[in-house]
């Protein structure tokens, strides 16, 4: 029955949030116009390095974010504890910004890891992370003698285009700031302004500033004046220019065999996270329950037997410690005992991780219900996100840190598994390590949205795309594969597999069975950047809402997780279709929703940044549109090599050590 009432409740609030939204006209003029060789639209990591590469060349770039904080995950999205591999890590294989931002890390500590966390050799706190890539950023500027044009609180309205509808011609934007008497920025959670921030008008809480953006240098010749690099959380440009892209879960195929439906599943993403920021008290705090606490209480849970422990969880990524505590060890993992005074930072799956996945809770909207919305009408774009799931998404990351401090259920490990631990206070204030005054992230960390398919090419007739098998190492010729593929699509597969030995596969004159699979991803002849890290899943909900007693992760999402070889970042995952001045660096590259898993974490989104910043900045001086860079594949384009070589030059890798077909041992790469 509660089940049954939860399901009634969040049918009737995804009616009421699919109703076409009030659209406004833009002021004319706008309040200003602003130059940019290069409008670069989210600050988070990949835009950061999209900006510092292309400032480091000379030139002009426009970086909006919509929080007032640069640096995405390491900052306003609070996960500032880097996610590495320990092979790529010990051998510091990262492009050079990235490197500079671990050693301006060290700086500012004096050690790279001041939070003593285990999961990491960095974690640290994400007001100062701003600041730290702020700095970079301007001094990359003076070095490079390019101008930094940065626009925070700032959201991307409407784009638009030549006559041929195949060029951004420029942007409007909205910049917004406290109104007089109101409350400072960061008062109040996303879900509460959100919705203000992509309304022209001004409102009781916020003044608003209309920006066009525009090319600095505006000529009559073939090649775009500026491009626009899409480097948003959630593909926000690709969805506002309606582009082609994927969104959730892939249908099985040879290429993606893993997945966990036939016919794919738009809704069904990565969970996304609030984080938080939690204290260690010498003695104990008073903990009130939050009102919306019983709803959520039954999905909070250590998740296994083996982390079944608070000092485990909460020096997971501690991102503070200013004593050593006592050395320790749980589940076979070692840490130090937390101490008064310690920062924890939580991010946690079966915690404050909100895992939608129904097209009643989903939190990316579809292009379906974009247009149900009204947001692909002009004037219409709000951002594209569910307002009452970032909503809930709040309430569950608080609702968390009281089943931290004083729950005494477990819904995956049972109540035993659960003591209170009433000697932690929840941080907030704008002096905090998150700088709200609600204590949450002013953004959610989010895992996954929208993603490109890349443009028709040579053995991609549907569209570029980077698919599982690309950089999995899953063994194949497990009895679920043999059992669930059908015996075409798995020969296929294998044959896929085959790498130098596939054409004796396609003849007939090799079964699956005889196949040597490859041991190594994909080699990709246009790569701008490379990636290393596992496949590393927090799956949808089986229903919704997510936190609903008995809920379940979807089943099989899982089965796709694991060790992937360490990758590549190619430039045809960069280009979008029927756009040829826009290039996607991020989560938002045309990769599969199982490759999407792996290709998210931190140095992955600087280097693919980086890749698109050069792309940029070699385009303008080249006056080259980068899709004619790869429109001829295989044959090599001699710009191709050249813009390579740059990327090269400037410390910023595009291949691992050793890449080669002739290389198939990647069993060190760890």
């Amino acid at each position: 029955m509660k089940r049954s009432l939860f399901c009634i409740t969040l049918s009737l609030i995804s009616l009421t949030s699919l109703i076409p939204i009030a659209r406004s006209a833009p002021p004319s003029p706008p309040d200003k116009t602003v130059e940019c060789e290069v409008l670069v639209a989210g600050g988070g990591l990949a835009g950061a390095a999209a900006t510092y590469e292309a400032l480091l060349a000379g030139h002009t770039v426009c970086l909006t974010e919509i929080t007032d904080w640069v640096g995405g995950q390491i900052s306003s999205q609070g996960t500032s504890a880097l996610d590495e591999r320990p092979t790529q890590r010990s051998r510091l294989f990262y492009p050079r910004g990235y490197l500079e931002l671990r050693e301006r890390i060290k700086r500012e500590y004096g050690e790279l890891n001041p939070g003593d966390c285990w999961v990491s050799e960095s974690c640290f706190l994400p007001r100062d992370a701003h600041q730290i890539l702020l700095d970079i950023l301007k001094d990359a500027a003076k070095r490079g003698k390019g101008t930094l044009k940065w626009f925070p609180s700032t959201v991307i309205k409407e784009l638009d285009y030549n006559a041929t509808g195949n060029v951004i011609t420029s942007a409007i934007a909205i910049q917004h700031e406290p109104a007089a008497g109101a409350p400072p920025l960061n008062t109040f959670p996303l879900s509460q302004t959100i919705e203000e921030w992509y309304q022209y008008g001004d409102s009781p809480r916020f003044d608003k500033t209309i920006i066009r953006f525009v090319p600095k240098n505006q000529s009559q010749g073939t090649a775009p004046d500026w491009y626009v690099i899409d480097a948003s959380e959630t593909g926000e440009l690709i969805a506002l220019a309606n582009v082609p892209y994927r969104l959730g879960i892939d249908p099985r195929s040879h290429l993606e065999p893993s997945s966990s439906s036939a016919t794919g599943n738009p809704y069904c993403t990565q969970g996304f996270t609030y984080t938080f920021a939690m204290e260690a008290t010498e003695e104990p705090q008073t903990h009130q329950m939050p009102s919306f606490y019983p709803q959520y209480e039954p999905y909070y849970s250590y998740e296994l037997p083996r982390l079944a422990d608070f000092g485990l969880v909460f020096t997971y990524r501690r991102i503070w410690s200013p004593d050593e505590g006592e050395a320790t060890k749980f589940g076979g993992i070692n840490f130090t005992v937390p101490t008064p005074g310690d920062i924890s930072m939580q991010n946690w799956t079966w915690g404050n991780d909100y895992r939608p996945g129904t097209e009643a809770d989903n939190l990316v909207y579809t292009r379906d219900q974009l247009e149900a919305t009204g947001q692909l009408a002009p004037g219409g774009w709000m951002g594209g996100l569910r307002t009452e799931s970032l909503r809930r998404a709040e309430e569950h990351s608080k609702g968390y840190f009281h089943w931290l401090v004083a729950g005494t259920t477990d819904s995956q490990l049972g109540d035993e598994a659960k003591k209170p631990h009433p000697n932690n206070r929840f941080l907030s204030g704008l002096d905090s390590p998150m700088g709200t005054v609600h204590g949450l992230s002013k953004y959610p960390y989010m895992r996954e949205g929208r993603r490109i398919i890349g443009r028709p090419a040579y053995g991609y007739p549907e569209g570029f795309t980077i698919w599982e098998i690309d950089m999995s190492r899953r063994d194949y010729r497990e009895d679920y594969y043999r059992q669930t593929l059908p015996p075409q699509m798995y020969r296929s597969l294998w044959t896929a597999l085959a790498g130098r030995e596939a054409i004796p596969v396609i003849q007939g004159k090799v079964s699956p069975e005889e196949v040597k699979r490859r041991s190594r991803s994909t080699i990709y002849p246009d790569s701008l950047g490379i990636g290393h890290y596992a496949i590393d899943f927090h799956p949808c909900m089986s229903f919704g809402p997510p936190e609903a007693p008995g809920n379940t992760e979807r089943e099989g999402e899982r089965q796709g997780a694991g060790q992937a070889y360490p990758f590549q970042i190619p430039l045809r995952a960069m280009i979008p279709q029927k756009i040829d001045n826009m290039l996607v660096a991020g989560k938002s590259i045309a990769t599969s929703h199982i490759a999407a898993a792996a290709y998210r974490v931190h140095s992955f989104e600087w280097s693919s940044g980086a890749g698109a910043g050069t792309a940029a900045a070699f385009a303008l001086e080249k006056g080259i549109a980068p899709y004619k860079l790869v429109d001829g594949l295989p044959p090599h384009d001699p710009q191709l090599q050249v813009l390579r070589r740059r990327l090269e030059r400037n410390n910023n890798p595009t291949a691992f050590p050793d890449t080669s077909i002739f290389n198939e041992n990647w069993d060190g790469w760890r």
